[in-house]
């Protein structure tokens, strides 16, 4: 997936989650699961993209990440919530859940 083609997805999904990660990141592999699940079980109708940022600098540094993990998520195609570094998943879900049932319900 290259820069246009996820502007082109997140375009055209309501919500969509990046999840940026590093090869050699302990804390982004042990995190990974549990962001998947919270988003899954609390805001199922997110789209979920894993982007590993070696294998794509253009993306991370077109949307502004430098460091690992971050989560970007967007609805109705503008940026909503940036959360980085230390992610705690109860306040990343309390931040995303009003605007999520605002939205889906």
């Amino acid at each position: 997936m290259d820069i246009e083609e996820l502007e082109q997805f997140i375009g055209t999904h309501d919500g969509v989650m990046l999840y940026f990660s590093g090869e050699n990141c302990g804390v982004c592999d042990a995190l990974k699961p549990k962001v998947k699940e919270v988003i899954e079980t609390n805001f199922p109708k997110i789209e979920q993209v894993y982007i590993k940022t070696e294998e794509n600098i253009e993306i991370a540094s077109q949307v502004g990440v430098f460091s690992v993990p971050t989560i970007i998520v967007y609805l109705g195609g503008k940026e909503f919530l940036r959360e980085g570094r230390n992610i705690s998943l109860v306040e990343f879900a309390a931040k995303l859940s009003r605007p999520y049932n605002m939205m889906f319900d």
